[in-house]
């Protein structure tokens, strides 16, 4: 047994570690593969970076308008490399990965165009900026219809019904990559290819933008390799390495990302605006880091796998399966279980350790959500975390991770946390 005594100061009773240790030591090839992976990642990060001539002047930032920001330039080159596309915005101004998709539609949607998602139902703070939930400025309210099309029962596209959907109206195809507070399968890179293909064949015009969100540096290819006409994610998950203290980006074809400067900014000015304050090195560096980050964090959710399904709960995707993100869904079907892991995660966090995480009423729910994250970056879902909605089947959506050793311990402390409570038995 290892490393026994730190363990125990932690709480972590011996049989708790024994248990958790055997169930890494069957997890070394996988965990081999994923560092394969963030080899293949650092390297096309640091290429992005040579190639575009990053200095310590792009480190610097710029006040009030922010005209002639090298660093914001240079950084937006940067990730339209990285993604292969023709342009990118990454900008501290776009506030999180929902500001970031809701930009991207608003400023390529028009009244009287439609918007279809082929993969179901979208995640739950969309919902308002489409307007399946009525909210004030949403697309429905605009003029902009939706129409979705539901995955089969085996979590595969409705080829059939998808190409019924499509008409002369349908203006975005919207894929989310990742299952969002749901258990479907998280898609790969070559799986969303396959539906872009599809539906191009259809109405080659559509402009298809895929929700990169959890699972950039995954895979060696991103959905913009594919054919994804926009990649939209979030800088505090991914991309950022945990060092990006806000933002999100953008990546695409130039006219998709050119419409999205305007409704940031404003018609006429675009991306020639937006200054960059002091978040430059963090959005550099974060990037720089993000592939090692991303590989801690899909250790950890293997981890996470392998030990509950080695429990008896369900869990998406299960401990053989390819990954596509980071995230990892656990079914507890109890109340007293999912909450019990989440206080488990809070009480190994660096930062809140000592707060008990409770259900609340989260703005853009429609349903009281309870969240465990003991973060240096408020909300920054890289950093190890875990929430879900507080209603049956009781799943957790686990994520994110620094460092593998932080995320091993959250892990074992859940599992500590529920075996204190007799909520769960180890053989």
């Amino acid at each position: 047994m290892k490393n026994t005594n730190i363990y125990n100061e932690f709480g972590i009773d011996d049989k708790v570690l024994e248990f958790s240790e055997n169930v890494i030591d069957s997890l070394k090839e996988r965990f081999e593969a994923i560092d394969r992976m963030a080899e293949i990642n650092q390297l096309k990060v640091i290429k992005a970076m040579q190639k575009n001539n990053v200095s310590e002047a792009c480190m610097l930032g710029t006040t009030g308008y922010g005209y002639n920001d090298i660093g914001r330039e240079t950084l937006e080159k940067v990730y339209a490399d990285i993604f292969h596309t023709e342009d990118a915005l990454v900008r501290a101004q776009i506030t999180c990965g929902t500001h970031a998709l809701a930009l991207a539609l608003m400023s390529n949607l028009r009244p009287g165009d439609e918007l279809l998602s082929p993969v179901g139902k979208p995640y739950d703070t969309l919902e308002e900026v489409i307007g399946i939930r009525e909210s004030k400025g949403s697309l429905k309210e605009y003029g902009v219809s939706y129409r979705q099309v539901d995955l089969l029962p085996d979590g595969s596209f409705d080829y059939e019904n998808i190409k019924k959907a499509i008409n002369d109206k349908t203006k975005i195809v919207t894929i989310q990559r990742s299952k969002g507070y749901q258990t479907r399968p998280s898609f790969g890179v070559k799986q969303i290819g396959e539906l872009i293909s599809f539906v191009k064949n259809i109405k080659p015009e559509v402009i298809c933008m895929v929700d990169n969100c959890y699972g950039e540096f995954v895979e060696e290819n991103e959905p913009s390799d594919v054919g994804a006409d926009m990649v939209v994610g979030s800088l505090i998950k991914n991309p950022g390495g945990g060092l990006a203290p806000l933002g999100g980006y953008i990546c695409g074809k130039k006219e998709c990302v050119e419409n999205a400067a305007y409704r940031l900014t404003s018609p006429g000015l675009g991306k020639e605006v937006g200054a960059s304050l002091t978040v430059l090195r963090d959005f550099y560096q974060g990037l720089f880091l993000a592939p090692c980050v991303v590989a801690s964090s899909l250790k950890g959710a293997l981890f996470a796998a392998a030990l509950y399904e080695k429990l008896g709960f369900k869990v998406v995707p299960d401990s053989k399966e390819e990954r596509h993100d980071i995230i990892q869904a656990i079914t507890f079907n109890a109340e007293d279980k999912m909450i019990s892991f989440c206080e488990g995660i809070q009480a190994s966090s660096p930062v809140d350790s000592f707060v008990k995480p409770e259900p609340w009423a989260m703005p853009g729910y429609d349903c009281n959500v309870i969240m465990a994250a003991g973060n240096f970056i408020s909300g920054s879902s890289i950093e190890l975390s875990a929430d879900g909605p507080v209603k049956p089947p009781y799943n957790v959506y686990f994520q994110g991770g620094l460092t593998f050793p932080h995320v091993k311990l959250g892990m074992i402390k859940s599992l500590q946390t529920l075996y204190e409570k007799k909520l769960v038995d180890i053989k």
